[in-house]
């Protein structure tokens, strides 16, 4: 039964959990740019060369028998997940950020001191 026990507590983490939710949510954002970069970015802006290059899909593009076009797809989906996490690592963090503590003065040194003792000193006999 400890066996178990072990495992449940293990399971039911709270990093466990986060990350399951996390590669969820991951799985579903994957979903959203593959989306964008074959509904938008394809037809917007690589269709234009595509018809250049007399292909009608991306996956059709080659070159000396080797089919890139599948791979340049991955490449400007990663491009896209990549950004926009660092877009989110950047927000999460400046949310996080603390405020810097500002340090108290520090008091005078001993020079400083010396100093004010000797003009203390200068001031009481000149005005005598």
């Amino acid at each position: 039964m400890g066996f178990f026990k072990e495992f449940k507590e293990f399971a039911f983490k709270g990093n466990v959990v986060d990350l399951a939710v996390g590669v969820i949510i991951g799985a579903a954002f994957s979903a959203i740019v593959k989306s964008l970069v074959d509904d938008i970015i394809t037809p917007l802006i690589l269709n234009p060369a595509l018809e250049k290059a007399n292909v009608k899909n991306i996956a059709e593009l080659s070159w000396n028998g080797v089919k890139y076009g599948n791979f340049l797809s991955s490449v400007i989906s990663f491009l896209i997940v990549a950004f926009v996490l660092f877009l989110l690592i950047k927000g999460i963090n400046s949310l996080n950020k603390k405020p810097e503590e500002v340090a108290a003065p520090a008091g005078p040194t001993e020079d400083q001191k010396l100093l004010m003792e000797i003009r203390d000193l200068l001031k009481s006999k000149n005005s005598l």
